[in-house]
């Protein structure tokens, strides 16, 4: 089973209950998992959220929306993903953060496919990154997550899931897919309100129900109205690519 797990709360620090923005009428959250059901590859989807009460709110949205939930610790989130992908037996699975509004399918299956045909435990598109940051694809298999999982100690490899198969590459298979053109500067993913203003910007010019726009819309967009790239354009870049 490919799953895609999609990290998910409300208690953010810098921007809180931002998954539940308003963008086109309807939540952020919503328009992350509505681009997932374009994947030719993922099989389900998993929101994957704390046990804190205030996470309660998206348990709620899940089931009234028929989306498939799952709560596990707050802090150590690599075993929130361990204790999903074994509940609802992943056997391969996809990192989703849900503050990314414009993820591609198409990356995704792509990512998808290298690990497979290549047999890698792990794949991905963003060490170094050279696609725009929110269009960022991880992938790996459950028996790599179960080592990370059993054998990391260290804080931050806990928190960002993934960082464990980074700092140990002789352990994983790994391979990372770059795209024809660096587009790294760009900043596609929501963290402060002038992200989240940007987003908004781009959704009332291309989004419409059913309808799923893709990366080289985006880039269209903004060549013709740069003025929208530059409205997020200082806010800084996660740091955890700082410690890759």
């Amino acid at each position: 089973m490919i799953t895609a797990i999609i990290q998910a709360r409300v208690g953010s620090k810098r921007f809180p209950n931002k998954i539940f923005a308003d963008i086109s009428g309807k939540p952020l959250i919503f328009h992350v998992i509505n681009r997932l059901k374009k994947s030719n590859k993922i099989e389900n989807i998993v929101v994957a959220t704390t046990l804190n009460p205030l996470d309660n709110a998206i348990e709620t949205w899940a089931n009234q929306n028929k989306v498939n939930c799952f709560r596990g610790d707050e802090d150590n989130v690599l075993s929130r993903f361990y204790f999903a992908a074994k509940e609802y037996k992943a056997k391969i699975i996809v990192r989703i953060t849900a503050d990314d509004p414009f993820k591609d399918y198409r990356i995704i299956d792509k990512v998808i496919s290298i690990l497979i045909s290549k047999n890698l435990s792990f794949a991905y598109n963003n060490n170094p990154p050279s696609f725009p940051e929110g269009l960022d694809t991880e992938v790996f298999t459950f028996n790599a997550l179960e080592k990370a999982f059993r054998e990391s100690t260290d804080s931050f490899e806990k928190e960002h899931v993934t960082q464990y198969f980074y700092r140990n590459p002789s352990l994983f298979l790994q391979k990372n897919i770059s795209n024809d053109k660096n587009l790294s500067h760009l900043r596609w993913t929501i963290d402060t309100e002038k992200d989240l203003e940007m987003v908004k910007k781009i959704y009332e010019k291309l989004y419409y129900e059913n309808n799923v726009f893709l990366t080289e819309d985006i880039l269209r967009l903004i060549s013709n109205h740069p003025e929208i790239a530059t409205i997020n354009q200082n806010v800084q870049r996660s740091s955890m690519y700082k410690n890759i």
